[in-house]
């Protein structure tokens, strides 16, 4: 046996001996930064409904551009807001049915806090109480609300993609998982996430990451990176240099790479699906 090859047995051994363990952070909460971002302009084409009790922002491909698919949206703690309805028009207008659920319930961040350094908007704002109220409901009413979903528009054909935007990580890697509803799935800035939903993941996983990012900072990025080669999953890589958590959803589109980083991130994504969710 090689250097090489004791060297991949060696890692392979260390990932196993791992998932033995304690199941480790590999992704933080979100935190201040979270806070920071840039809003877009243009106006929203899609509605709103509600399904399993939950607001859910519905917007349908043009006119005989449809593909056929379904894409589900997990926002980020900024929740229902303008630049993430616009991606989700992003995701329509390539061919997707697109649906996001607002699990904040009209509670998002911004309400609270305008930028990290906002203290005035609300005085006794305590972030680490809104994410533990959110969560809680969150956790329970994903399923369902993707079940109802999977009844209301589900059809002979149709498959779903998931992606999923810093809070809404762990539910791209549940429903990537066995028994999940997804046939591909992505994040961006992913935050929330236990080494567990690396090793749990069964369907192909598209990571859109930045080369600054509290959340996913490059040792955690590197780990993950391991646990999925040892364990042979289908996943890709896309990492943009200079920009920072939020990149792809609320970076300052007036600036050229910014913009760039962005919309690379969407394109990727996109391509994604389309490979994935075009096999037998």
């Amino acid at each position: 046996m090689d250097s090489g090859q004791t060297e991949q047995v060696d890692r392979t051994i260390e990932v196993t001996d791992a998932a033995n363990n304690a199941d480790k952070e590999i992704a933080r909460p979100s935190g201040v930064c979270c806070m920071e971002g840039t809003l877009h302009v243009g106006e929203p084409r899609g509605t709103t409904m509600t399904i399993a009790g939950v607001e859910t922002y519905v917007v349908e491909p043009p006119s005989g551009k449809g593909n056929g698919h379904i894409l589900l949206y997990f926002p980020d703690v900024w929740g229902f807001f303008n630049n993430g309805f616009l991606v989700m028009d992003g995701f329509a207008n390539a061919g997707y049915l697109t649906l996001g659920l607002d699990y904040f319930r009209g509670d998002p961040v911004w309400r609270h806090r305008k930028d990290r350094t906002d203290t005035t908007t609300d005085k006794g704002f305590d972030y680490e109480a809104w994410k533990a109220k959110h969560m809680a409901f969150s956790d329970e009413a994903v399923p369902r609300w993707i079940a109802e979903v999977q009844a209301k528009y589900g059809n002979v054909g149709a498959k779903y993609a998931c992606v999923g935007y810093c809070y809404g990580a762990p539910y791209v890697c549940n429903s990537l998982a066995k028994g999940g509803a997804c046939t591909a799935g992505a994040f961006a800035h992913l935050a929330f996430l236990k080494e567990s939903h690396f090793y749990n993941l069964a369907k192909p996983l598209f990571l859109s990451c930045s080369e600054i990012d509290h959340t996913f900072p490059n040792e955690f990025r590197n780990r993950a990176v391991d646990i999925m080669q040892a364990q042979g999953k289908i996943f890709q890589v896309q990492l943009f240099h200079g920009v920072e958590h939020g990149f792809a959803l609320r970076g300052n589109i007036d600036n050229p790479y910014e913009r760039y980083t962005k919309e690379q991130s969407l394109k990727g994504i996109v391509e994604w699906f389309d490979f994935w969710l075009s096999r037998n």
